[in-house]
């Protein structure tokens, strides 16, 4: 798969997408890289410690965010991804499901476009990704938890969601897919999930699992927010035996040491 300039290797190695939140207000660390020098300086750090990809955010979207206008989430957001362009040599990611600020990000350089609601929230978005011939990350989410069948549920989703992409002209070889740990799931759906993840890959994409630091880590070790990285790395392990293409992780240096050493062990080569 190519994200920017850059191949992945997608059925053999696990790859470290570094979370970059430019937003006052996110989950974990909310309020230290929004400003531009200090997102630099994140974003150095990340990609010394081994990150393969940036994401930069620029609205929360932990349970009971504020949502954000589309012109205060690109003001955030596109100063932040021209200067990670300019200085660094790594493809940018921009976590957003709205289509204007997906565009304007594209247009400063950003490589992939990473949708929570997995192109279902913003009629737009798809069209704008395909435009831009980019990747994307499609995650799971919808707006209600009634599943009959839950796996099957959410793999029907996603379905729903490809069919979505392709018909705006997204090429497959653009396309990751995420469970989506953590949105519209109960603590026993989101172990389930991270449980079944080879069952996503049944779908023919890259899959990527974000849980770094999230609530079904805090409920399973009753920790806070801040306490949950062994618990993330544990989740990082089951991604790559599982076959999983990406983690979308807070703690570069933890997470990339845990993805060699389980690589290691699988007889695959490290990152």
């Amino acid at each position: 798969m190519i994200i920017g300039n850059k191949e992945f290797d997608i059925q053999n190695k696990t790859y470290v997408m570094g979370i970059l939140n430019v937003t006052p207000d996110s989950f974990s660390d909310g309020g230290r890289w929004n400003n531009v020098d200090a997102a630099l300086k994140h974003a150095e750090q990340m990609i010394s410690e081994g990150a393969h990809i940036i994401d930069v955010g620029g609205e929360s979207t932990r349970p009971g965010h504020t949502k954000v206008e589309a012109e205060e989430e690109i003001r955030r957001t596109v100063p932040v991804v021209e200067a990670i362009k300019k200085r660094f040599d790594i493809p940018i990611s921009i976590d957003t499901y709205k289509s204007s600020v997906a565009k304007e990000n594209l247009l400063a350089g950003a490589d992939l476009v990473n949708d929570i609601w997995g192109l279902k929230y913003d009629d737009e978005i798809a069209k704008v990704i395909a435009d831009a011939s980019a990747a994307c990350c499609l995650m799971h989410n919808r707006d209600n938890t009634h599943y009959h069948d839950f796996m099957e549920d959410v793999k029907n989703d996603l379905k729903e969601v490809i069919t979505i992409a392709k018909k705006a002209g997204i090429k497959d070889e653009k396309i990751i897919l995420d469970p989506g740990v953590g949105f519209v799931k109960s603590y026993e759906q989101n172990l389930e999930v991270i449980h079944c993840l080879e069952q996503f890959r049944e779908l023919g994409y890259p899959v990527l699992l974000g849980t770094s630091r999230k609530s079904v880590i805090g409920t399973a070790l009753d920790l806070p927010a801040d306490e949950r990285l062994e618990g993330t790395l544990v989740t990082t392990v089951m991604a790559v035996m599982k076959g999983c293409a990406f983690v979308r992780v807070h703690d570069i240096k933890e997470n990339v040491r845990t993805i060699r050493m389980t690589e290691a062990i699988l007889g695959r080569q490290g990152n």
